[in-house]
């Protein structure tokens, strides 16, 4: 798995926009086969097709993971910075974002985004790599007015990512004007409808109840056989700080509605209507 790792990461360092399209193909390639069971019999692939009308390798189940060594030995690599995927898929993002914007570039922006995020539900440890500023930044300057409205959708994606269970990452993207950001964005003219509709679904994300990571999440820790410790947590993208995941703490709904309130107007629409519907499962006390 390292020799398949070293090769991606030397593709995904590279200027060229084939060689950086190669590496995400085979980082996906090495996820799918990590994440996905494979129809292994006749009548399995038959009833795949009838059912899907295609025939396709279907999702792992949870609790399998555990057995899976191949799921385990990722896990175990990504615990270091050299082997750590997020990183390398980050340090890509600088790059292209550096680029600017263009028809090829925007894909390749769209195929990192979108390998990042799987990346990160898949290790989520790797999300402490957004209690960095640089980091931070770089997911808020992809929401930039100029940006293409793909790369901003998946941006926002990506985002909701980094921050699902990490109050700590929360701050930081408060602290950044992050929601100046996401409402500058809803705000513009120029943005889409389509554009539109996921930052709304952020704003509803970012007012709910905070979880911190180990919350709800030791559950599947239990499922998957893995256990890590908070100083294995906090280690990739730590910068020397030594901060632990939760230090900072969790705000209320009423507290973040307060903060985004002075960005947006009718916040309190937002809230009642979170709480009417619960979306995501949210539970308010």
């Amino acid at each position: 798995m390292e020799n398949l790792l070293s090769l991606s990461f030397d593709y995904l360092s590279s200027c060229d926009g084939v060689k950086i399209r190669k590496g995400l193909r085979q980082l996906e390639g090495l996820l799918a086969q990590i994440c996905l069971s494979r129809t292994t019999t006749a009548a399995e692939r038959r009833r795949s097709v009838i059912q899907d009308g295609v025939s396709k390798s279907r999702p792992k189940d949870l609790a399998s993971l555990s057995e899976d060594p191949a799921f385990r030995e990722f896990f175990k690599l990504q615990e270091g910075f050299e082997w750590n995927v997020a990183i390398r898929l980050i340090s890509c993002l600088e790059r292209l974002l550096g680029k600017g914007s263009n028809g090829q570039n925007d894909l390749l922006l769209v195929s990192t985004l979108d390998l990042l995020r799987g990346v990160l539900l898949i290790h989520p440890p790797s999300r402490s790599l957004f209690a960095r500023d640089i980091y931070m930044n770089l997911l808020l300057d992809l929401l930039d007015p100029s940006s293409c409205p793909a790369v901003q959708a998946s941006a926002i994606l990506t985002l909701v990512t980094a921050l699902l269970e990490q109050p700590n990452i929360t701050r930081c993207f408060e602290n950044l004007d992050g929601l100046l950001t996401v409402t500058s964005l809803f705000k513009n003219r120029g943005t889409g409808r389509e554009v539109k509709l996921k930052l709304v679904e952020f704003l509803y994300f970012y007012l709910m109840p905070e979880t911190p990571y180990g919350g709800q999440n030791h559950v599947a820790d239990e499922q998957t056989g893995l256990r890590r410790s908070s100083s294995k947590s906090s280690r990739i993208g730590s910068g020397g700080r030594g901060k632990t995941q939760g230090e900072e703490g969790t705000r209320t709904t009423e507290e973040k509605q307060k903060s985004l309130g002075r960005y947006l107007n009718n916040v309190e629409d937002l809230v009642e209507d979170l709480k009417e519907t619960a979306p995501f499962g949210a539970s308010f006390a």
